[in-house]
C-alpha cells in the first residue's frame, strides 16, 4: 500500500512539474497505481464513466453556455449604466459600480473570468478618464469578478456538491450568498480609501440618461437572476433545469430584445462553451480514476490521519488548511483544487464535525482569492489584457484587495452562521 501511495502522489506531482495537463497527470497516476497494485484494469474505464454519469453535472456545461450568452448579449453595458445612474457622480463612484455589477453578473453566469472580461471592457476606459490608474481598475474588476463563484449560481458549488454528496446544490447556493456579498463589499474598503486620498472620480461627466430610462434598458438583464434563483426557491425547476432556462432566456434577450446576438454569434458561443465544458469534463472524469485508486489503497485516509496527528487543535488545523488552499489557489483553478484536495480534506472535516456546506464555502472563498492573486490569477490575466498593461504593474494594487477579501474569509470562518443561516432558514 505504501508503494502504491508513493506512486500515486509522487507520480502525480512529477507529471505536473513536467508540464503535463492536469487531466493527464490525474489519469496517468491513477491508472499506474491500479495496474501495479492489481486493483483491476477494468475499473479505469468504468470509474472514468462513473465520474461523469451524475445528473447534477449536467448543469455545469449549460451554466457555462448561459454565462457566455449573457456576456455576448450586451447585458453588462446596460447594467453598468443603470448602476452608475443609481450610485451617482462622486469620488469612488465608478469603483463602487464595478464591484456591484460584477456581483450582479455573478448571479447570472457563475464564472469569474467571464464576468471580469465583460465588466472590464465596459468600465476600464471610463474609469481611466476619471483618474483611476488602469492597473488599479484591472485589479479591482479582477477581484470583484471572483465573487461569481460564491454568488449563486456557482459552477464551483455544482462540482463540490458532486464530490461531496452531503452538501446539496441548493444548500450551497444559499450558503454562498452572504459570504459572496461580504467578499464583494470588502473590496469597497480600498476603493473608498484610495478614491478619497487621490481624488479619483471627482471630475467625471454626469450621466445624461435618467435612472428610470437606464432601468428600463437593463430590466431584461436584471430579471435573469430573479428567474434563476426564484425558480430554484419555488421548486419550479432543479439547478440543471435552471441552467437550461437561463440559456433560453439569454438567447431570447440577446437575439430578439437587444438584437446584439447574430446567429453566427450564437454558433460561436456554442462552439466555445462546448470546448470549455469538454476540458472540465475530461478533468473530472480522470480525477475519478485518481480518487478511486487513492481511496481503494487508503492513501487519502492515511494522509488525513497524518495531518490530524500533527495537531489536535481545530482552529490551527483550519488555519493550516486555509493557508494551503490559498497557496494552491494561486496556482490552480477551483475545480482542479476540489478534485485534488477534497479526498484528503473530507476525512479531516468529518473528524472535526465541520458542516460540509460551510467548509465548501470556505474552500470556494479561498479559490476566489486565488483567481486574482498572481502568478496564475486567471481573472487578472483577462483584465490586464483588456487594460493593456502587464500583470506585474497590478501587484501593488491587487494585494490591497487580497487583504480585504481575506478579512471577509476570516469573518466567515469565525462565524459559521454567516454561511449556514440562510440554508437553514430556507429548509435546505
Amino acid at each position: 500500500m505504501l508503494t502504491g501511495s508513493l506512486i500515486l502522489f509522487v507520480g502525480f506531482a512529477v507529471l505536473l512539474l513536467l508540464g503535463a495537463p492536469l487531466a493527464v497527470a490525474l489519469g496517468a497516476a491513477g491508472t499506474t497505481v491500479i495496474l501495479t497494485e492489481g486493483l483491476g484494469v477494468m475499473s479505469v474505464p468504468t470509474t472514468a464513466y462513473a465520474g461523469l454519469a451524475k445528473y447534477p453535472l449536467l448543469a455545469l456545461p449549460v451554466f457555462v453556455l448561459a454565462g457566455m450568452i449573457f456576456e455576448r448579449a450586451g447585458v453588462a453595458l446596460r447594467i453598468v449604466n443603470f448602476t452608475a445612474a443609481l450610485v451617482g457622480n462622486r469620488r469612488g463612484a465608478q469603483g463602487v459600480v464595478a464591484v456591484l455589477v460584477c456581483m450582479f453578473l455573478g448571479g447570472i453566469s457563475g464564472s469569474g473570468p467571464a464576468d471580469a472580461a465583460a465588466v472590464a471592457m465596459v468600465m476600464i476606459p471610463g474609469m481611466a478618464k476619471q483618474g483611476y490608474p488602469r492597473a488599479f481598475s484591472a485589479s479591482l474588476i479582477a477581484a470583484a469578478g471572483s465573487t461569481a463563484i460564491l454568488i449563486p449560481p456557482s459552477i464551483a458549488f455544482i462540482v463540490y456538491s458532486i464530490l461531496v454528496p452531503g452538501a446539496s446544490v441548493p444548500a450551497l447556493f444559499a450558503g454562498g450568498m452572504i459570504p459572496g456579498v461580504l467578499a464583494g463589499l470588502s473590496l469597497l474598503i480600498p476603493v473608498f480609501y484610495f478614491s478619497l486620498r487621490e481624488g479619483w472620480g471627482a471630475d467625471g461627466e454626469k450621466s445624461t440618461v435618467s435612472a428610470w430610462q437606464s432601468f428600463k434598458e437593463a430590466s431584461w438583464g436584471l430579471l435573469a437572476p430573479v428567474i434563476i434563483l426564484g425558480g430554484l426557491r419555488s421548486g419550479m425547476f432543479t439547478p440543471t433545469e435552471a441552467a437550461v432556462v437561463a440559456v433560453f432566456y439569454g438567447l431570447f434577450v440577446g437575439v430578439f430584445v437587444y438584437r446584439s446576438l447574430s446567429w453566427r454569434d450564437v454558433y460561436d458561443v456554442l462552439v466555445l462553451s462546448a470546448e470549455i465544458s469538454a476540458v472540465v469534463m475530461i478533468i473530472i472524469s480522470l480525477a475519478g480514476v485518481f480518487a478511486h485508486a487513492g481511496s481503494t489503497l487508503g492513501a487519502f485516509d492515511a494522509f488525513a490521519k497524518a495531518l490530524i496527528g500533527f495537531t489536535s487543535s481545530e482552529g490551527l488545523m483550519l488555519a493550516m488548511i486555509m493557508v494551503m488552499l490559498l497557496i494552491a489557489g494561486m496556482l490552480l483553478d477551483a475545480i482542479s483544487i476540489f478534485l485534488i484536495f477534497l479526498p484528503i480534506l473530507l476525512p479531516i472535516a468529518n473528524a472535526f464535525n465541520w458542516d460540509l456546506v460551510w467548509f465548501g464555502v470556505l474552500m470556494t472563498m479561498n479559490m476566489a482569492i486565488g483567481q486574482f492573486t498572481p502568478p496564475m490569477a486567471v481573472n487578472l490575466m483577462v483584465t490586464s489584457r483588456i487594460a493593456g498593461i502587464s500583470i506585474e504593474s497590478t501587484i501593488p494594487w491587487v494585494m490591497w484587495f487580497v487583504v480585504a477579501m481575506l478579512l471577509a474569509l476570516i469573518l466567515v470562518a469565525a462565524v459559521p452562521q454567516l454561511t449556514l443561516w440562510l440554508p437553514q432558514s430556507l429548509g435546505y
